[in-house]
């Protein structure tokens, strides 16, 4: 199929911008069927509102802010964060000392 730009005007700021040919080839190659709503400026900020996008977690869904625990480092006995509940009789490493001990 032969693409040609095409101009169109942004809902959100109701500029116009180029919808370019090879836009429209990558979008269709990507499988998508309708054409942007927003200009890149406004698609880049609603992007960065919604916390950078996608990431491989479901397409730019609401990511719940992950859990932190305060532990202190069973190696070097420096106060540190971990994403999980530490268990009783279980060792706890901060980064440094973990990845050390991972050589």
């Amino acid at each position: 199929m032969s693409y040609t730009d095409k101009t169109l005007t942004c809902l959100d700021c109701s500029t116009s911008f180029t919808f370019s040919a090879s836009e429209q080839e990558f979008f269709a190659s990507k499988g998508f069927t309708n054409e942007p709503g927003r200009c890149p400026d406004c698609r880049a900020a609603r992007k960065q509102q919604r916390g950078g996008g996608g990431g491989g977690y479901g397409g730019g869904g609401y990511q719940r802010q992950r859990e932190m625990y305060p532990v202190i480092c069973a190696s070097c006995g420096t106060s540190t964060q971990v994403p999980f509940e530490p268990r009783n009789g279980r060792p706890v490493y901060c980064s440094d000392c973990y990845s050390k001990m991972k050589r």
